[in-house]
């Protein structure tokens, strides 16, 4: 028998296993009929265009019994809730899943009609739109899960779940309710979940609460909740999680906590607690965050022990004594930070912690050197110890820490050299050894570290010159080695830096070296209280993002050059001359000043541009009768070859633009640094105007040596192509682009008010503009992740990647970075998820991975932003730090200029603050996704 031959019985099962599962899927003509009525009752078309109902997308069909058991129409789209009675027709439906829609309201006949399904187990329409009460559920006897979370429902919760007799999950989160939490939740007694999370409800936990001994997990935090946790919670032992973060609760932890055997994970961080950790609390935890209390006593010595314990939070109370000794060898994030105690840090507790990735005990006062111990824990990816009383020298062990991402050691009395092998630690972003008092000479090795993004060695007695190949680090963009000892040659510098150079008080002589108009990302450059002399180097000029020059206390003379942008120059203490009035102000502020180009004389450099370029361009044209394959424009008194231009294509269908964009005027006008209007981390944007009169933003990609490759150019095309067809109103989509041999230019159109970074810093934006500029970012951000086979993600999103079209409508730009941009190929060996100093969130320094977690977290610092006014970075300190010391006042933190204006204003503020500390929430599973935080942005308009 051939190889392909069939037998008469093989023909049949094969016909049998071919056509029995859609015969087990063919549906009563009854059911069919709703299902058809269902698909013909919303107001646009969905996905439903099979014959049989149960190949319908989200439509479950159970088989043995040839009926519609669920239906998910999540991220319809749907307005219109009339579809709703329609659905409850389906008397076989057991889960009817609407969430991730636009529903307003709920119809009348629902809840009646759907009360009758008696199978009827779970209902979610979470991440909707729904305004008013909460819905009354009678005759819900089946209901099992229901989830509300993520709309606009306000009101008093009272007898509206009476009916849900076998509710087991109710979730109720991220609403507007308010009032005490109701004692009684329906009459069902197999409660196991309760999620009552960001809301308004006030008042104490009700001890009727205790009467639901199934709880496996309650989420009451965020929320204005007040006085002690009931005495007698032990009572719940079934308890796996308790969340209580972000209240106003008081008294005393419970040592009844210690009866719940369950118990797993406990939160209660952000509130007033006060009195001592009890002892034995952890015995069956794996994670305790009790941080931002007034607890205070001594941490209990058997705290770190238990051997399932995992993360431990305990900083920012007023704890006292010293550090527990035994360590279980599971911990993998431990935080004392910010508390009082003293003593040495345990010189074997850590050795044998494999598993630890975070440990932070900074400002603290612990004393005695650090141990050598802590070499043994290789995962670690951040080491914070600063601001304490330690001493002694840096163990060499701690170059045996091959995954550490950031080490923070400042502040303290640690003396002795830096240790050479500090150069193996490759993923190394931040070091931090300033204000100690540390000797000798920086190590050349320090130059190997590929990754380092801030180095900070100020306030030392750090002697000697510095490292010849210090320019080896590309990705550094703060260096600060002010107050040393330091002399010798100035070596070229790294050509990434973008916040600050500081060689302030150190003991550099002679001219000041030129190479420092490389440097054009710079914002301050810091040369004060040295033996400098001569006059200035002309190449400073060159530096087009300066903002501050601090030149104080040297020997130079001659004339202070003519910048052309505003640069406050501090010269006292020299003979320098100041020839230009706009140098007359002295800097008297330390936080960063945001590169703003005011539109008027933006235009009129440009326009004095075009018109020089014209008259160029007429030399140029002659020059190239002779030499055709040289094309050039002449800046200052150099001659700059133009790009070479490999491919250019339209990439709009609008006939205004496509007659207007001129690739060869643009590829002239990236030749001249005058026509620089913005800079972020990846990309230059250029300012364009086109010989028709029309003005483009043309943007340079930066790093472009490797992470473009010729052979990239199709992709990169098709990448463009694809992201020229978004529709939505808050994103920022190309118009053209330029290939040339390395680098990429893209064109936009014009944004006359500059980035959201300059406009915030720059002027006065009242609340009015803040609160649509939050809702516009929202619902791009919301738009680009809602690609559900591949999410749209900003590798560097920040207050400079948001343009303004108005001062009330943003656009979310650079959008295409995540899908042509491959960072790992570069040859300046930058990290992945390299960004903005300020809005990268805690895990990308451990993960190196770009998330929509993470894009969340940067988000909540650009709320920060807009709600204090404040830069996301000043002198070391980020915004997000900042704003969470003062959780217990958060109205502190509002920028005063706006916050008083009304007090209608000042709660929406305070209301827009709580989704803003629910983005940067620590923990990447504790975030919400964008759609969530768009929706409790909008429901802080009912505020």
């Amino acid at each position: 028998m051939g190889r392909y031959e069939y037998t008469p019985i093989s023909f049949l099962s094969m016909l049998f296993f071919c056509f029995c599962p859609m015969v087990l899927s063919l549906l009563s003509q009854n059911q069919t009929e709703t299902m058809t009525n269902l698909s013909r009752s919303f107001l646009f078309p969905v996905p439903w265009n099979d014959p049989n109902p149960c190949a319908w997308k989200g439509v479950t069909c159970d088989n043995t019994d040839s009926s519609v058991v669920g239906i998910s129409l999540s991220g319809f789209s749907l307005s219109s809730p009339d579809f709703l009675p329609v659905a409850c027709k389906i008397e076989t439906l057991e889960h009817l899943d609407v969430s991730n829609n636009r529903l307003s309201s709920i119809p009348d006949g629902f809840t009646t009609e759907c009360g009758k399904i008696k199978g009827l187990k779970l209902l979610n329409f979470s991440s909707n739109m729904l305004e008013g009460d909460l819905p009354t559920f009678n005759g819900f006897n089946g209901l099992e899960t229901l989830d509300m979370s993520f709309n606009q429902l306000r009101g008093r919760i009272g007898s509206e779940l009476d009916g849900l007799v076998s509710l087991k999950s109710l979730n109720l989160s991220f609403n507007n309710f308010m009032g005490s939490l109701p004692a009684k939740l329906g009459k069902s007694m197999v409660l196991e979940w309760l999620v009552l999370s960001n809301n308004h409800f006030d008042g104490k936990i009700p001890d009727e609460l205790l009467s639901y001994e199934n709880l496996t997990g309650i989420d009451l935090k965020t929320n204005e909740l007040s006085q002690s946790i009931p005495s007698n919670i032990g009572m719940l032992s079934k308890l796996e999680t308790l969340i209580l973060s972000s209240n106003k609760l008081i008294g005393e932890i419970p040592a009844s906590l210690l009866d719940i055997t369950n118990l797993s994970s406990f939160a209660a961080n952000q509130n007033n607690f006060t009195g001592p950790v009890p002892p034995g609390i952890t015995k069956y935890l794996t994670s305790l965050d009790l941080s931002f209390n007034q607890l205070s006593g001594t941490i209990p010595e058997d705290l770190l022990s238990p051997s399932q314990l995992q993360v431990v939070d305990l900083s920012n109370n007023q704890l006292s004594g010293s550090l527990p000794t035994r360590v279980s060898p599971s911990l993998c994030r431990l935080r004392f930070g910010s508390n009082h105690l003293s003593g040495n840090i345990p010189s074997d507790g850590f050795a044998i912690v494999q598993n630890l990735t975070y440990l932070e005990l900074d400002d603290n006062e612990l004393n005695g050197s650090i141990p050598a111990g802590l070499g043994s824990c290789r995962n670690l990816a951040l080491l914070n110890l600063a601001q304490n009383y330690l001493s002694g020298e840096l163990p060499p062990q701690l170059g045996d820490l091959g995954n550490l991402h950031v080490l923070q050691l400042q502040l303290n009395k640690l003396n002795g050299t830096i240790p050479t092998n500090i150069g193996q630690l490759k993923k190394l972003i931040t070091l931090n050894l300033s204000s100690n008092f540390l000797s000798g000479s920086i190590p050349s090795e320090i130059t190997s570290l590929s990754s380092l993004t801030l180095l900070y060695l100020q306030s030392n007695k750090l002697n000697g010159s510095i490292p010849t190949h210090i320019s080896s680090l590309t990705v550094l963009v703060e260096l600060q080695l002010g107050q040393n000892q330091l002399s010798g040659v100035i070596p070229k510098m790294p050509p990434k830096l973008q916040v600050a150079l500081n060689l302030s008080s150190n003991h550099f002589s002679g001219p000041i070296p030129r190479g420092f108009g490389s440097l054009a990302g710079l914002e301050i450059l810091d040369l004060s209280n040295n033996i400098f002399s001569g006059q200035l180097p002309d190449d400073l000029t060159a530096m087009s993002d300066l903002t501050q020059l601090l030149l104080s206390n040297n020997q130079l003379s001659g004339e202070i050059p003519k910048f052309s942008q505003n640069v406050q120059v501090d010269y006292r203490g020299t003979n320098l001359r100041n020839t230009t009035a706009e140098h007359n102000q002295l800097p008297n502020t330390a936080s960063k000043k945001g590169i703003s180009v005011n539109l008027a004389i933006l235009i009129a450099i440009v326009a004095a541009s075009f018109l020089v370029g014209i008259a160029i361009q007429l030399v140029v044209s002659k020059k190239s009768h002779h030499h055709p394959e040289v094309v050039q424009s002449l800046v200052g008194s150099r001659i700059v070859p133009y790009p070479k231009i490999i491919e250019s294509n339209l990439l709009t269908p609008s006939v205004l633009h496509r007659s207007s964009i001129d690739f060869s005027k643009a590829m002239e006008v990236v030749t001249d640094t005058l026509n620089v209007t913005l800079k972020t981390w990846f990309s230059t944007y250029y300012t364009a105007i086109m010989p028709s009169g029309s003005i483009y933003f043309i943007k340079k990609l930066n790093y472009s040596d490797k992470i473009l490759p010729v052979e990239s150019h199709e992709k990169f095309g098709k990448e463009l192509e694809v992201l020229a067809k978004l529709n939505n109103s808050n994103v920022m989509t190309p118009l053209a682009y330029v290939l040339s041999t390395d680098t990429a230019y893209i064109l936009y159109e014009f944004i006359s008010n500059g980035s959201l970074f300059d406009v915030l810093h720059g002027s006065m934006l009242d609340w009015a503009s803040r609160y649509s500029i939050a809702i516009g970012v929202a619902q791009g951000l919301s738009y680009l992740h809602g690609f559900v086979s591949s999410p749209m993600l900003l590798l560097d999103l920040s207050s400079k990647s948001i343009m303004l079209k108005s001062l009330k409508e943003p656009l979310v730009g650079d959008i295409e970075h995540y899908k042509l941009i491959d960072p790992s190929k570069s040859t300046w060996d930058f990290s992945p998820v390299a960004g903005s100093v300020g809005y990268l969130p805690p895990e990308y320094a451990y993960t190196m991975t770009v998330t929509m977690a993470g894009n969340v977290y940067s988000f909540g610092v650009i709320l920060l932003e807009l709600l204090t006014g404040e830069p996301p970075e000043t002198d070391g300190i980020e915004l997000v730090k900042w704003v969470l010391s003062y959780s217990r006042n958060p109205q502190h933190i509002l920028d005063i200029n706006v916050c008083r204006t009304s007090q209608e204003v000042r709660n929406q503020m305070l209301a827009v603050l709580k989704v803003a500390l629910v983005c940067v929430s620590t923990s990447p599973k504790a975030r919400p996704d964008m759609d969530s935080v768009l929706q409790m942005l909008l429901n802080v308009n009912e505020v």
